[in-house]
């Protein structure tokens, strides 16, 4: 009965990690080569379930201003977010956006049996939404609030995704609206009485959005997609030792180049920023006012989601992980 309960615990702890801020960040990066490339998004329906979704459902928190449950009789697991508020939960928004957009979006693009995606879609959405309940950061209200909240936008948004992937692409003004919007938004962020992750946290999906959008209509200038070329849809290749062996070579690649891109730029943005300021880049203060905090974390994740987009899957080619004649 305890080993039991401990793995309950502990896997309860994995399934609020699964959408925790930096997961779902690593997934929209690490979406075509995490394991096998997954080509069965479009460049919106990612965007709606980091950007659109995850926005509202911040500003909705600062705005509303319900407290998370009380503790005691809560017992919380987490202490990172205990400056957030509570309504709606954006982890529960978050993975109901991420699971059903890839659910409906990957229909179009690639062939497999819907109603098995479906289960994949309702589990994975509802462990993290259990995790939330059972780490006590979230009402059942909360996140509830959090899983309509993502549908109706899912079923508003939905029969314009081609519309919006298509001006995305191809729309001169692109990547000017890709960049100012989400820094404008940012900088509009509800003020709040007291510091809170919030700010931060919605900067940085924002800027990962951004930096990637960008790179995707460079990436159709210059005529290289990295995308799978139809009759739509394809038959995924069979899950092979070798297939896999590339998957985790690109995973292992292509996460280091993150890593090493954001803390090359997060050195260097704060630093001038600081200085610009007249503050010490030691000073944790100073690093969360406005002032310093959106420019430092929006450039350190556009520049992440530019050498996401454009280069590593350039890198992977040359590093012969990737036939672009081979969809893995």
């Amino acid at each position: 009965m305890h080993n039991t309960a401990f793995l309950y615990h502990k896997s309860m702890h994995f399934n609020s990690y699964l959408n925790g801020m930096y997961f779902y960040v690593c997934l929209f990066f690490q979406r075509e080569y995490l394991f096998l490339y997954f080509p069965c998004t479009s460049h919106f329906s990612v965007s709606l379930s980091l950007q659109v979704v995850m926005y509202i459902g911040q500003v909705m928190k600062d705005l509303l201003k319900l407290p998370r449950p009380p503790s005691p009789p809560v017992v919380k697991l987490e202490t990172r977010v205990d400056a957030e508020y509570g309504m709606p939960s954006t982890h529960a928004m978050a993975a109901t956006a991420i699971s059903f957009t890839l659910l409906l979006s990957a229909q179009e693009r690639v062939k497999f049996p819907f109603e098995l995606g479906l289960i994949v879609a309702v589990v994975l959405s509802a462990l993290v939404c259990l995790s939330r309940l059972y780490t006590g950061m979230h009402s059942a209200l909360d996140v509830i609030c959090g899983v309509v909240i993502s549908a109706v936008v899912m079923a508003v948004s939905y029969p314009y995704w081609g519309t919006i992937d298509y001006l995305q692409l191809h729309n001169p003004l692109s990547p000017i609206v890709g960049v100012v919007l989400p820094l404008f938004l940012s900088y509009k962020y509800p003020e709040l009485d007291h510091y809170s992750t919030t700010r931060g946290d919605t900067t940085i999906i924002l800027a990962c959005c951004s930096g990637c959008s960008v790179g995707y209509w460079v990436n159709e200038r210059l005529g290289l997609t990295f995308d799978l070329a139809g009759p739509f849809p394809v038959t995924l290749p069979p899950l092979t030792l070798a297939a896999l062996g590339l998957g985790v070579a690109r995973f292992l690649v292509g996460l280091g180049m993150l890593v090493l891109t954001r803390q090359t730029v997060r050195w260097a943005s704060l630093r001038v920023l600081c200085r610009i300021y007249g503050a010490s880049v030691n000073d944790v203060e100073a690093r969360r006012r406005k002032a310093i905090e959106v420019p430092y974390k929006f450039s350190t994740y556009v520049a992440i989601g530019l050498v996401n987009s454009i280069m590593v899957n350039r890198v992977f080619v040359m590093m012969g992980f990737w036939d672009l004649g081979n969809s893995v």
